[in-house]
């Protein structure tokens, strides 16, 4: 039985656009939102970049830094 890795790249660049716009909405910089998180900066280059395929606890961590509900961040 082999495991099948389910990864949906439209969805992860599309989360990582609206991290991005978040992100300059609020004027934070890379720097500022991973402190705001308290995450590492390189997830939220993964994640802007669309390399990352972030954990729902980095989903958590990064809407309540930009003071939205994760559901905002995934429309």
């Amino acid at each position: 039985m082999s495991v099948t890795k389910i990864r949906n790249q439209k969805a992860i660049n599309a989360f990582g656009k609206k991290i991005k716009t978040l992100r300059k909405a609020k004027g934070y910089s890379q720097y500022n939102l991973a402190d705001e998180a308290n995450i590492d900066r390189s997830q939220v280059i993964a994640v802007e970049n669309g390399t990352g395929n972030p954990t729902i606890s980095t989903i958590y961590a990064l809407a309540e830094a930009l003071k939205v509900k994760p559901r905002d961040l995934l429309d």
